[in-house]
């Protein structure tokens, strides 16, 4: 007789508003297995998992564990029965250090006491044993996000968790930490896990799943395993058509400068030192240009710096001609859209409707506000549509929908249409693709490549390699703060990419204007040239 499964979800419907998030779905987690699941966005996965954890209640269908029929009211009963959940967006508190974060809920106390140094050291074992060092006194709004995660999965392991959720763990991860958390998947495997890996990117997949459920639009599509199916299959069967893994475009025709930067420096909130380091490139009309870089080498201050979102401590920007340091926000987004990296720090007003964050930076103007200052409602809700319709944008109730009940990568395209739609010389999109789906990421290059071929200048912020060697017409390297190289994608290669990330290479910065890339020289040849 074949063992039951770890987990067996069985004809699960769940419903919302306008909505039938999973219908009729049925998941089997086998015991010691790393199980995907796949979809688009807004398919329904993350739905699917926050039933299995207690946070939502199907209105029909059974769980069972291990061959019994269980129920899971809530997170708490999920723990009891050993499942635990790392959440797209991390259910971490800011002001608490790491040790308390993993220990919030399952405190150990003694006289009213809190046990602090048998937590700190059964944390340290477990950091040792699956290779997840974090420093347990940290604050967390001080750590990056990948030590953010690791903090989320030491949570999981420090209450004992057998099944364990990943809810697009990758997301928010640069390449480096994307192969460390691939790794210690494989680890915990090893030690019987059961693991429930909720992702986008077909090549994750491929690297650890055993196999693959399918979700579209809500429904199963299918169970396979990954080793006999092909990524243009499982791509197949996520978006219902042939999905084009390349990138077409046709050759940049750069023409008048749009933005200039000079010697950029901006500040860090970190650490004494400044996170930009005298700065200086253009981007022109017509051109896609990409800074690359391992995240917390300064991309994220430099944008700010140039948003508005920062002070400069030195340097001077300049927009279609105009001098911008001394402009607000609103005044600089007049020729300037912004796709944030943080879609809801900076992105959206989660408990607005769709409708009104689709005009945030437009509410003023005479399209959507009449002269007393009223706002146009009809009109507001004409244009959602529009752009719902236009950039394939999913949501329950269509533009009365609150952004915060819609998908992670739905709410990505809510903002991507909003900054492609509105006016602009020049659009900075940073991260763009950021948890959006194989069919979504072709759309997204495709704007990208329409916005340069209608004129405007666009520049890149991207940790994704694939799209940094196939998007862009020129890269910018950034390491440490500083631009160290200037590649031709055309030319260049991921392996010499690496090294200028890694700032084991550097070349001699050009001007913008030229086409020729001066040779490069290794970090060690430059010393060796200084002390000569």
């Amino acid at each position: 007789m074949d063992a039951p499964y770890a987990i067996e979800m069985v004809n699960i419907t769940k419903r919302f508003p306008g909505i039938i998030a999973n219908d009729n779905i049925t998941l089997q987690l086998k015991k010691g297995e790393i199980h995907a699941l796949l979809g688009e966005n807004g398919a329904g996965k993350s739905t699917l998992m926050s039933v299995l954890f207690g946070l939502y209640q199907a209105e029909e269908g059974v769980i069972k564990k291990d061959g019994k029929e269980v129920k899971i009211n809530n997170p708490n009963d999920a723990n009891d029965l050993g499942i635990g959940m790392v959440h797209q967006h991390f259910k971490l508190v800011q002001c608490f250090t790491v040790l308390e974060n993993i220990i919030l809920g399952v405190e150990s106390t003694k006289n009213g006491i809190l046990q602090m140094d048998e937590a700190k050291a059964k944390v340290k074992a477990l950091s040792e044993k699956y290779g997840l060092q974090v420093d347990p006194d940290a604050k967390i709004e001080d750590i990056t996000v990948g030590m953010q995660q690791r903090t989320e999965i030491l949570k999981m392991l420090f209450r004992d968790n057998e099944i364990l959720i990943f809810d697009e763990p990758t997301a928010v991860l640069t390449p480096q930490e994307i192969d460390e958390l691939m790794q210690i998947m494989k680890n915990l495997k090893a030690e019987g896990k059961s693991i429930l890996f909720i992702t986008h990117k077909l090549n994750e997949i491929k690297a650890v799943a055993d196999r693959v459920t399918v979700l579209r639009r809500g429904k199963g599509i299918g169970t396979v395993d990954v080793a006999s199916t092909s990524k243009e299959e499982m791509s197949r069967m996520m978006v219902g058509r042939d999905v084009n893994m390349v990138v077409e475009k046709k050759a940049a025709k750069p023409g008048d400068v749009i933005l200039k930067v000079e010697n950029m420096t901006v500040a860090s909130k970190l650490h004494s030192n400044n996170a930009v380091k005298n700065v200086s490139f253009e981007v022109h009309e017509g051109e896609i240009v990409c800074i690359a870089g391992i995240d917390g080498n300064g991309q994220t201050e430099f944008v700010y710096g140039l948003t508005g979102m920062e002070p400069l401590v030195d340097g001077k920007i300049t927009l279609c001609g105009e001098d911008i340091i001394k402009e607000s926000i609103r005044q600089r987004s007049r020729n300037m859209s912004h796709i944030p990296e943080d879609r809801h720090k900076h992105g959206l007003v989660l408990d607005y409707p769709l409708e009104y964050n689709m005009i945030l930076q437009r509410y003023f103007q005479q399209e959507f506000t009449t002269k007393a200052g009223f706002l146009k409602r009809p009109e507001i809700r004409d244009y959602s549509e529009k752009l719902e319709k236009e950039f394939d944008v999913r949501s329950g109730q269509g533009p009365i929908t609150l952004a915060r009940a819609m998908s992670g990568g739905n709410q990505q395209k809510a903002i991507i249409a909003r900054e492609v739609d509105k006016e602009h010389k020049l659009l900075v999109a940073v991260q763009p693709t950021r948890g959006l789906d194989v069919g979504a990421i072709e759309g997204v290059h495709k704007n990208l490549i329409a916005e340069r071929d209608n004129g405007r200048a666009v520049l890149l912020i991207s940790l994704e390699l694939e799209e940094v060697m196939n998007v862009p017409d020129r890269i910018l390297v950034m390491y440490e703060g500083e631009i160290v190289g200037e590649l031709d994608p055309k030319k260049t290669t991921v392996e010499e990419l690496g090294l200028y990330m890694a700032g084991a290479k550097r070349n001699v910065f050009i001007d913008a204007n030229t086409s020729e890339i001066e040779e490069s020289e290794s970090v060690d040849t430059a010393k060796g040239k200084e002390e000569a």
